[in-house]
C-alpha cells in the first residue's frame, strides 16, 4: 500500500474546499490519507448540521413594517385633523375615516418597503453568522480528531 508523504497529503488536501473556504489540514497523530479524508468528511456533515439546525431566518419584515406604517399614518392623519379644529369638526365622520384609511394605506406602503429591506440586512447578517459558526465547528472537529487546521 502506497503512502502519500506527509508533505503530498498537505499539497492535496490544501486544495480541498469546504463550504466554500480553502484550507489545509496536517495530520499530527500520523493519520493516514484514507482516514484523513473520512474525518473531513464526518467534520464537514458535523458542522453542516449544527448550522442547520441553529440557524433561523428572519421572516414576516414587510408584514411588520406594513403593519407599523399604518397605525403610524392613521394616527398621523388624527393628529393633522385636530390641528385644523375648525374645519375638521365640520367635516362627517366618514370623510374622516376615509381620509385615516387613505393615510394609512400610503404610510403602509413605506412601511412594508422598509420592512423588507430590514429583513433582507437580518438575513445577509444571520448569513455571515452561519458561515463563521460552520467553519468554527469544522475546525473545531477536526482539532479534536488530531488535526491543524490552517486558512
Amino acid at each position: 500500500m502506497k503512502r502519500l508523504s506527509p508533505i503530498g497529503l498537505c499539497v492535496a488536501l490544501c486544495f480541498f474546499s469546504v463550504q466554500g473556504w480553502a484550507q489545509t489540514v496536517t495530520p499530527l497523530k500520523g493519520q493516514s490519507s484514507q482516514q484523513t479524508q473520512m474525518d473531513i468528511t464526518e467534520c464537514n456533515n458535523i458542522a453542516a448540521s449544527q448550522t442547520a439546525s441553529t440557524s433561523s431566518t428572519p421572516s414576516g419584515g414587510r408584514v411588520k413594517g406594513a403593519v407599523a406604517g399604518a397605525a403610524a399614518g392613521a394616527a398621523g392623519a388624527q393628529v393633522r385633523g385636530r390641528q385644523h379644529d375648525e374645519f375638521y369638526d365640520r367635516v362627517d365622520d366618514d370623510t374622516k375615516q376615509d381620509y385615516r384609511q387613505n393615510r394609512a394605506k400610503e404610510t403602509a406602503a413605506a412601511g412594508a418597503v422598509v420592512g423588507g429591506s430590514r429583513q433582507r440586512q437580518e438575513r445577509r447578517a444571520q448569513e455571515k453568522t452561519n458561515t463563521a459558526n460552520t467553519a468554527t465547528a469544522y475546525t473545531s472537529c477536526l482539532q479534536g480528531k488530531g488535526y491543524q487546521v490552517n486558512p
